[in-house]
């Protein structure tokens, strides 16, 4: 993938983590980056994993990401994304990523 080329208004997903307890799954659309794959991401949101609730949604708006700190960028189907049901997908919290 080439941010470079990215599609502007084009939902991405990331993960990443700065702490050692756990990582982070966000969604946003990518208004812009620099040379250090800082993010700026607006309409951002964190999925927050359970293994006894749903996934939890929550709004963060414009974000800013520390490219040192992302470990996967990926393209979203929105149409898959859109047919989820959050509120019955039930997994163990995201770990931390070992960079």
């Amino acid at each position: 993938m080439n941010l470079t080329t990215w599609p502007q208004g084009q939902p991405l997903a990331l993960l990443f983590s700065y702490s050692r307890e756990r990582s982070w799954f966000f969604q946003g659309t990518l208004k812009g980056f620099d040379q250090t794959i800082n993010l700026i991401l607006d309409e951002s949101h964190e999925r927050v994993f359970s293994s006894s609730q749903g996934v939890e949604q929550v709004v963060l708006g414009l974000y800013i990401v520390r490219g040192d700190n992302v470990a996967v960028i990926g393209e979203i189907d929105e149409e898959t994304d859109s047919a989820l049901d959050l509120g019955n997908i039930r997994a163990e919290p995201l770990n931390s990523v070992a960079h």
